[in-house]
């Protein structure tokens, strides 16, 4: 199995369980950005917790590795689990959003996009990844995050809502990082 066809399957997986998703992360960046290797897809799901065995069954066990009880700890905890395809080594990273203000935005705001010319997909909007890359960026300092976001801003830059970047931005702490990203060449 290939990368996207890995997504394509996963976003199956969700538009037929009427689950809310979003596809973000690398995958994300790429599709907004500039290509770049990656070997895991992150999906925000807001899963509760009486659909966790539904999503768990819906990846066959012949072809997927998920264990349901790390499934519903991280829906517990409001974490993320995993879907593993151990054939290619390819994963999804299932990430349980916090009930907060933020998350309730970025759902509200998910860009309906076409991966491939067949199918649709719920991504998170381009302002969202960028705040949401610099979150990682303050949180673990890898630059892949900034080189992601830089990829963005070069390809998406004149599309973006800057007024919404910098309005969350400066509500998660992270006007500081914007600032240096712009004056660095960014929009």
């Amino acid at each position: 199995m290939e990368q996207d066809e890995l997504l394509r399957f996963a976003v199956g997986v969700l538009e037929r369980l009427r689950l809310p998703y979003l596809v973000t992360g690398s995958i994300a960046t790429i599709f907004y950005g500039e290509p770049r290797f990656t070997n895991d897809i992150d999906i925000v799901v807001d899963l509760a917790p009486e659909r966790v065995g539904e999503l768990c069954r819906a990846f066959p066990t012949e072809q997927f590795y998920v264990d349901e009880a790390s499934a519903r700890a991280a829906v517990e905890r409001r974490g993320q689990f995993n879907v593993i395809h151990p054939t290619s080594g390819l994963k999804l990273d299932i990430v349980v959003p916090e009930a907060d203000e933020f998350n309730r935005s970025r759902f509200e705001r998910a860009a309906r996009v076409h991966p491939a010319a067949d199918y649709v997909a719920s991504f998170a909007s381009v302002e969202d990844v960028i705040l949401k890359k610099m979150d990682f960026y303050r949180r673990g300092g890898s630059d892949k995050h900034l080189q992601d976001i830089a990829g963005v801003l070069r390809i998406s830059g004149e599309k973006l809502d800057t007024e919404y970047i910098e309005d969350w931005a400066s509500r998660l702490g992270l006007t500081e990082i914007w600032r240096t990203l712009r004056s660095r060449g960014g929009r």
